[in-house]
């Protein structure tokens, strides 16, 4: 299908689709937070998990064979499996809110999640019997707005990213009426930066100086590639919700969150490890008019793959040196 080029939105975040909504909840003593996608209405979405050690919840129920097809909220959270409880939080914001799957006379919002390990950042996670994580998914929820706070915020308050600090990015894309966005929580076993340079893998695909104009310089001669891969099952992580307004199928969300793992592909290297639990939820709100045939959702996959690209180029850009981890700006000013 041919489109007109495709520009960042007035945002140039994942809330230039219409109705999309983000907010954080944070714990800065535990250096640890919540992010919420609120969906406008209720939304079709699907989900594709490629790491091999992820935390999810109610991803099961968006197979395209399922009951539900549509969804209220998403949720990324640190706090590994204690972060979970993220989406009962948001679940209650929503619930007090008349949203959610009317079933038997009662609204039961559906909200799928996602969580990344951020347990052994030197936060205090000493908090007993009581996770802080269903009140930050309150929190997170009760925030949600069009304008949100990159870099160290909500789920990438405590994130790193190979031996740097990582965060949260979003990034969008506009053609015609056809709106795209991508906001993600980088934590990955992975690098973000190209072997033996200074320069971000993301940095190609930058957009009218979003990530800041990063170095672009490939190393001389052969470039090292021996991948670094440490950590155990569950040590990391990148988390990401990608959206748009097209009218897709549930099985059709479930293709452009397949093709949006992609942009994680051309930012982070390795990716999709043993020790990562690499997730991408999609939303479309079909507040676009039309049917989308094969080459349509071809290119929603496609820009889907580019804004979650530059999503993780910005959350780099954006983070800040939170104790031993040193972010990417101060990394290229040592």
């Amino acid at each position: 299908m041919a489109m007109r080029a495709a520009r960042p939105g007035k945002r140039n975040l994942i809330s230039d689709v219409d109705g999309i909504l983000v907010g954080h909840g944070e714990d800065a003593k535990a250096r640890t937070g919540t992010t919420a996608v609120l969906a406008p209405g209720r939304c079709v979405a699907g989900v594709d998990v490629r790491g091999g050690a992820p935390g999810t919840r109610e991803t099961e129920a968006l197979d395209a064979t399922c009951l539900v097809e549509a969804v209220d909220a998403v949720v990324l959270s640190g706090g590994s499996a204690f972060g979970l409880d993220a989406a009962g939080g948001v679940m209650a914001w929503l619930a007090a809110r008349g949203r959610g799957l009317e079933v038997a006379g009662a609204r039961v919002p559906i909200v799928p999640a996602a969580i990344l390990f951020d347990l052994a950042n030197g936060g205090d996670k000493g908090w007993g019997t009581c996770p802080p994580y269903r009140r930050l998914g309150w929190r997170a929820a009760q925030a949600a707005a069009s304008d949100f706070a990159l870099g160290n915020a909500g789920a990438g308050l405590g994130a790193t990213a190979g031996p740097l600090k990582g965060g949260l990015g979003s990034a969008s894309a506009v053609t015609g009426r056809l709106q795209l966005g991508a906001l993600v929580a980088v934590n990955a076993v992975g690098s973000t930066v190209i072997p033996g340079s200074r320069s971000l893998w993301a940095a190609l695909f930058e957009q009218q100086g979003e990530m800041g104009s990063p170095p672009r310089a490939l190393p001389a001669g052969d470039m090292a590639l021996a991948a670094e891969v440490e950590g155990f099952s569950g040590a990391n992580t990148t988390i990401a919700v990608v959206a748009t307004n097209a009218r897709l199928s549930p099985a059709q969300a479930r293709r452009v969150a397949i093709m949006a793992h992609d942009g994680l592909a051309r930012a982070i290297r390795p990716v999709h490890t043993p020790f990562d639990g690499d997730t991408v939820f999609c939303l479309a709100s079909g507040n676009r008019p039309g049917a989308v045939g094969a080459a349509t959702l071809g290119a929603i996959g496609a820009l889907a793959a580019d804004c979650l690209t530059r999503a993780v180029g910005r959350a780099m850009v954006a983070a800040e040196t939170l104790g031993e981890a040193v972010c990417y700006r101060d990394w290229l000013a040592g």
